[in-house]
């Protein structure tokens, strides 16, 4: 690392100090190298995806293990339009409306928090929340400390940089690009382990993006979602690339030892794909974008309206 990627480093700490202490180490310090990106087909998705679910009918509400009976408490982020964020102080975004609506199926009220995302999936293991909703990639690695409902979307991951920068992908970056990312997320697992490369990291999606606006970083290495949300016209940014993981499909994080929730969130997920729900937020929050042919959400069982 060179002097002014060490200097960049040791300015970023201060943000980070917070969200370090009660986060997971193991996306910046994993065992092993990993591929965030490999195998996006729908054969590695049915490996998790359940052959069916509960009928919605059958789901006891009192036998959920919730922190307040009636009420889903949720930890969400405020910055990362259009999946999670907040409008006019209220949580909004494609991943809260699709799981207010899995709420409604279920009778449960759904309240939402602010976190950090380097904490969030400590926080609902250790039950602060019920359920994680943040466009949560289903890696390996999260499944050996939280649980997972099936999967409600996929993900692209995106690299953005200034315009007329040399970075114009993936390929471009190397050992002199200073390369931001989120603590704690895919993206940063792919920086450090696919890539080998040592990323600048940061809380937050707002604190990136504005480094990479400044030129305190040459690259954020995103998910294509929030990238989108942030880059705007005027900005002197671009999205250079972005690359599908149908893989790790995001899904909502619940405590790996409350299986009853899993099993209604799932239900719910599953009445929301066959009512027709989902398909409408999906145009809604993503009009421009055309879902993979190998995949789809909910169960196996369930017909996508």
């Amino acid at each position: 690392m060179n002097l002014s990627r060490k200097l960049l480093a040791a300015l970023a700490v201060p943000m980070l100090a917070l969200t370090v202490s009660c986060g997971s180490s193991s996306s910046s310090e994993p065992a092993e190298t990993t591929d965030a990106l490999a195998g996006s087909d729908q054969q590695s998705l049915d490996k998790y995806t359940t052959e069916t679910t509960t009928p919605i009918e059958e789901i006891d509400t009192a036998d959920l293990g919730l922190i307040t009976d009636g009420t889903l408490r949720v930890g969400t982020l405020s910055d990362a339009p259009p999946n999670i964020f907040l409008e006019d102080g209220v949580f909004t975004g494609y991943d809260n409306e699709l799981l207010r609506a899995i709420g409604d199926k279920l009778g449960l009220e759904v309240e939402f928090a602010s976190t950090d995302f380097s904490a969030l999936l400590a926080q609902v293991q250790n039950k602060q929340y019920d359920v994680g909703s943040s466009s949560i990639s289903t890696t390996e690695a999260r499944r050996e400390n939280v649980g997972f409902t099936n999967g409600y979307d996929f993900g692209y991951m995106a690299v953005v940089a200034k315009n007329g920068s040399p970075v114009t992908g993936f390929d471009s970056l190397s050992e002199s690009t200073r390369i931001g990312v989120v603590q704690g997320t895919v993206q940063d697992d792919y920086v450090s382990n696919t890539l080998g490369l040592e990323p600048v990291r940061f809380p937050d999606y707002n604190t990136v993006y504005a480094n990479v606006k400044n030129g305190q970083v040459d690259a954020w290495v995103a998910p294509s979602q929030q990238a989108t949300g942030q880059v705007k016209e005027g900005d002197d940014t671009t999205i250079a690339e972005t690359i599908i993981n149908t893989e790790n499909f995001t899904a909502y994080a619940v405590n790996s030892d409350n299986q009853p929730l899993i099993d209604a969130l799932n239900a719910g997920l599953d009445a929301v794909v066959a009512d027709g729900t989902w398909t409408e937020l999906t145009k809604e929050w993503y009009p421009d974008r055309e879902m993979p042919s190998d995949w789809k959400p909910g169960s196996k069982a369930v017909e996508v309206k």
